[in-house]
């Protein structure tokens, strides 16, 4: 289910990156960027590669500036995926990191968020966080969702989301290919009460979002058009 793409390009962790900074939130640490007055807040659910990312720190500070409180929490208490250890596969880092776990992880999260005056949260997962998110659109714990090139994530999935949700998925992917995508979006055609939006970007590959490198133009440029279809979805369903 896991293949080689979800561990393709893998950032150059720097705990250090962003304009933000790290805190207990919930019990897990966070990295945390935009002013914690206001009442929105966006979570991003990071892939394996966890939330010392630095292009997902970037984009954290991105949606910040647009004037949501973002959180990025560690959902692998420090012990990120690390391709280089071979006696460690990823289907080995998995029975360690379930995202059944995420979920639930995430739950206190939350309640600290809307402890501190949040009113409204969106959540947006990438890769591995992507199951996440699905699992707080069926619990309606979150106002609403964005998948970015999902893995994990079936049809039964899809079926019993309840909040507005955006699926942006890769031309290139074997973990979400565009057939599974189709059938997403023809799933959530069914259900006029859940607002969606499905895309299938073309010429890209599983991991774009957040696992490109900065020196590419035409990836940055591709990265982008994808951020900027998150943060429109946010925009329009956060308030």
């Amino acid at each position: 289910m896991s293949g080689p793409q979800c561990c393709e390009n893998p950032p150059a962790l720097n705990p250090v990156s962003g304009s933000g900074h790290v805190e207990k939130l919930g019990g897990l640490d966070a990295y945390l960027s935009g002013s914690p007055d206001s009442k929105l807040c966006v979570i991003l659910i990071s892939d394996v590669f966890g939330y010392e990312a630095p292009n997902l720190r970037a984009l954290a500070d991105k949606v910040a500036a647009s004037g949501f409180y973002v959180v990025v929490p560690d959902y692998f208490y420090g012990d990120p995926f690390d391709p280089s250890n071979q006696e460690r596969p990823i289907s080995l880092w998995l029975k360690d990191h379930g995202a059944d776990k995420g979920f639930e992880d995430t739950k206190p999260v939350i309640e600290a968020l809307k402890s501190k005056g949040i009113t409204a949260i969106g959540a947006a997962g990438m890769c591995w966080g992507a199951k996440v998110v699905v699992e707080l659109s069926k619990q309606e714990l979150v106002q609403a969702a964005v998948l970015l090139h999902p893995s994990f994530v079936t049809v039964d999935d899809i079926k019993g989301g309840k909040v507005p949700i955006a699926i942006l998925g890769a031309e290139i992917d074997q973990l979400s290919p565009p057939a599974l995508l189709k059938q997403f979006e023809e799933i959530l055609a069914s259900k006029p009460e859940v607002n969606s939006y499905v895309k299938i970007h073309p010429k890209v590959a599983h991991g774009w979002t957040v696992r490109y490198k900065t020196d590419d133009p035409d990836a940055v440029k591709a990265a982008e058009e994808a951020h900027k279809e998150m943060l429109d979805w946010f925009v329009t369903y956060v308030k």
